[in-house]
């Protein structure tokens, strides 16, 4: 708690400072330099984002709770993962978002913006067994046999096996998937390709697939409807969505071998280390499918922001810095109130670091933060 207390402590001092202490002085004193605080807008600032569906009630919640102490307002479009890649490649809005990280060939098209993490999600297994009172366990090769369309009754030996004693009933399985593209099917995918041999040679990962098996729906609520009507039907939603909708969720059995139900602490554990992996170029865009840490949920993934790497406008780069320091330093109850993971301490940090060391501004190409 100290720890944490101290690291917010310097993350303020270093880009967010109250509006009342660096807006009308009041005798405080500061480090920063005069050049920054000049640079605070005097007025509103408006700020545009845009991208994916499953972080828009975080980041609207955020976004709400800055503005009621911020001269700033985010208007944030949740069209999609696809969509936020499309503007921020347009140079449309201020950022984009999305729950996959972008390509190589997307980030040369769109001048290289940066993929920050923000919070991270889970994506849950959710059923409708009618009259099923038992969690019921998974494991990736058995989940990727389900929707591949060879596991095709509940009680076939291959979910038994995993769910000793349990009485599985008798009942045809229907597959539910999404029929739109979207940052959970990729996160999906994604894990069924690092855990299956065979889904990674017949699908592949992406946020658009050719299913071989199954009904399609758009959106999580599409999915989650279909199952709602359906007895026997299993599909995928972002776990938030399922815990708000008050769905079943299956366990998954990690790499350590323990099977493990999707929560905010086990989504969070999938993440430890990872400030280990993004090597010098600060790069991550890594998955976090299959963690080997032991008391991770195996399908969790990051959601990113997408920050162009210069601003025309440095009032305007410098307040979305501080929204988001903010957010990530300040809003961690908000996020888990919403069933949201927080990022790890240190990888919040290394964030932080990242953007505040790799965007310019203004014409001069100022730092985002000058050194004081």
């Amino acid at each position: 708690m100290i720890r944490r207390s101290v690291a917010r402590t310097l993350l303020l001092a270093a880009g967010l400072c109250s509006f009342a202490a660096c807006e009308a002085g009041g005798g405080a004193v500061s480090d920063a330099p005069a050049a920054e605080l000049d640079a605070r807008p005097a007025g509103m600032v408006t700020l545009t984002g845009a991208g994916a569906t499953f972080p828009y009630p975080i980041y609207s919640r955020w976004f709400n709770f800055y503005a009621r102490e911020h001269p700033v307002r985010v208007n944030y479009q949740s069209i999609g993962s696809g969509g936020g890649i499309r503007q921020i490649t347009e140079g449309t809005v201020d950022f984009g978002a999305s729950d996959a990280p972008m390509t190589d060939e997307a980030l040369e098209g769109a001048g290289y913006p940066l993929n920050l993490p923000t919070v991270l999600g889970a994506v849950a297994i959710t059923y409708n067994l009618p009259g099923f009172q038992y969690t019921l366990n998974l494991d990736g090769s058995t989940v990727a046999e389900i929707f591949l369309g060879e596991i095709t009754r509940w009680n076939d030996p291959r979910i038994a096996r995993l769910n000793p004693g349990v009485p599985l009933p008798d009942q045809d399985l229907l597959v539910v998937h999404r029929s739109d593209g979207s940052g959970t099917t990729f996160v999906f995918s994604d894990y069924l390709t690092t855990v299956s041999a065979a889904w990674r040679e017949r699908v592949g990962k992406g946020q658009a697939l050719r299913w071989p098996t199954g009904l399609g729906a758009k959106g999580n609520e599409g999915v989650a409807g279909q199952l709602r009507l359906v007895p026997g039907a299993v599909g995928y939603v972002e776990t938030a969505f399922a815990r708000q909708l008050g769905l079943p969720t299956a366990a998954l059995r990690n790499r350590a071998g323990d099977f493990v139900a999707p929560s905010i602490e086990a989504t969070t554990r999938a993440a430890a280390g990872i400030e280990l992996r993004v090597g010098a170029e600060r790069d991550f865009r890594l998955s976090i499918v299959d963690s080997d840490e032991a008391a991770a949920y195996p399908l969790a993934s990051f959601t990113f922001l997408l920050i162009p790497r210069h601003f025309e406008e440095c009032g305007r780069a410098r307040s979305l810095y501080r929204v988001i320091a903010w957010a990530l330093t300040e809003g961690d109850d908000h996020a888990r109130a919403l069933h949201y993971a927080p990022l790890p301490e240190d990888v919040e940090q290394l964030v932080l670091a990242t953007w505040r060391e790799s965007v310019t501004c203004g014409s001069a190409r100022e730092p985002l933060l000058p050194a004081s």
